[in-house]
């Protein structure tokens, strides 16, 4: 069996920010969910270890994997005060390891969310009593040094120790294989030597690094492994985070487009990691959607927004914005035109509308400037609008209120109450036109 220690209780200082750093987001997701998310398709004994903002992250993931907490993800909470690094991490009382299963452990960051499971399954897979991910960088700057044994480069190659950064002599700096801070240990190895760490170097810090060096005094085999550089990236400022979230974004596209999806300029499209494309899509240029949006044989065009909505069999935009819970099938959403828990079945909303918290039926037709009132300044009310009703331009729905079959409504209007099926319904000012009224304001210059 194998176990995994997910290490999340830094400050984060360099995100400068109060969100805790793990709980940062990328194309819609924490980073810690995707290093979780990576760790359970391989274990199903999960341990993260807080302790900065460690309530704030707790809670925040309990309610996430509320299906997993009780028998896959244990929490732990470093002893930071008297066990401070990335080693005080595997501690409790008096040095010795924390509670765990797996006969192989592997030790991730909280921070490194592009990691694959076929990663993590190489080390595992190794055949050392450590193995680590290592990559070659032109920009070694915060990285521990891998000092090797061996001077070819290879896939995987044995190790002598690591030097973190702060620690490096000057020589030691220029070197471009560095340590990704993701390791496979034996369960053997860390009872033998995590007791045995100190904090003699220039953070005062216990460093799991020093495992390697103890480990390489007693001829232990370590392997470091070639891993892709993009795959290692560590977030520590927003920049990294920006950085991430463009890797991860091609990679989305990359599948999107692999299932079918169109993209025109891909580049300038944002989908979130929880978007699921089916059939033949079409985006166009400038596409948002987030959240768990599914998006069905449909053509979202110029520049459009769809969020955690549903599009079946429909076009949406340009310009059109479908917010939280709308459920739009074989409908047309033209540009400019907004929906919020909308149910839209067969409906035609050409331009310049708001439908808001809504049914509308098959056939219905909803023109230029129609607004659903659905706020009355205290709650939300629901409009129900039956199948072929035709809606003139710059109507107010007033909300509550039922709309029935095979209704006409004049433009203009403003309807407070329900409308019986087969109904014409206005409700205008009377119209008067005054003889030469235009003279009165506007009189024509003395010639």
């Amino acid at each position: 069996m194998v176990s995994v220690v997910i290490l999340a209780a830094g400050f984060g200082t360099r995100m400068k920010s109060n969100t805790p750093k793990v709980l940062h987001k990328l194309c819609g997701k924490s980073m810690i969910e995707y290093v979780i998310d990576t760790a359970l398709e391989i274990s199903s004994d999960v341990h993260v270890v807080l302790y900065n903002q460690k309530e704030r992250i707790q809670a925040f993931l309990q309610e996430k994997y509320a299906w997993h907490i009780a028998d896959k993800i244990t929490f732990h909470t470093q002893l930071h005060d008297k066990y401070p690094g990335t080693g005080g991490a595997l501690m409790k009382e008096n040095k010795q390891l924390i509670d765990i299963k797996g006969e192989k452990v592997l030790i991730l960051s909280g921070d490194t969310p592009l990691i694959s499971s076929s990663d993590l399954e190489m080390l595992v897979n190794g055949a050392g009593s450590i193995n680590l991910c290592a990559f070659e960088t032109k920009n070694p700057y915060g990285y521990g040094r891998i000092i090797k044994k061996d001077k070819d480069l290879k896939q995987a190659f044995a190790i002598k120790g690591i030097i973190e950064e702060k620690d490096c002599s000057l020589d030691q700096k220029e070197i471009n294989i560095v340590n990704a801070g993701i390791y496979c240990f034996t369960k053997e190895i860390l009872q033998e030597y995590v007791s045995k760490l100190d904090s003699n170097n220039a953070q005062n810090e216990y460093y799991l690094t020093q495992l390697i060096e103890l480990a390489n005094k007693d001829s232990k085999d370590i392997f470091a492994f070639i891993c892709c550089e993009k795959n290692m990236l560590g977030i520590n400022t927003k920049l990294h985070l920006s950085q991430a979230e463009q890797i991860l974004l091609t990679r989305l596209r990359e599948r999107a487009m692999e299932q079918g999806v169109i993209m025109q300029i891909p580049e300038s499209i944002y989908i979130e990691s929880s978007v699921c494309f089916e059939g033949e899509c079409v985006l166009e240029n400038g596409v948002r959607i987030t959240g768990k949006s599914y998006i069905k044989d449909s053509h979202i065009k110029a520049h459009s927004v769809v969020e955690e909505s549903e599009i079946i069999e429909s076009d949406i935009g340009p310009h059109a914005h479908i917010r939280p819970n709308s459920h739009i099938k074989d409908s047309h959403i033209g540009n400019f035109v907004e929906c919020k828990n909308a149910s839209l079945d067969g409906v035609k909303a050409g331009h310049l509308s708001y439908l808001g918290d809504c049914v509308i039926g098959d056939g219905s037709n909803i023109g230029a400037g129609v607004i659903t009132c659905n706020y009355d300044g205290k709650k939300k009310h629901k409009t129900h609008i039956g199948k072929n009703v035709f809606v003139g331009s710059d109507c107010q729905l007033v909300a509550p209120i039922n709309i029935a079959d095979n209704v006409l409504i004049g433009a203009g209007s403003t309807i407070t109450k329900d409308i019986e099926e087969g109904s014409l319904s206005l409700s205008r000012a009377k119209q008067v036109n005054y003889a030469n009224g235009f003279y009165r304001f506007f009189k024509p210059e003395d010639e």
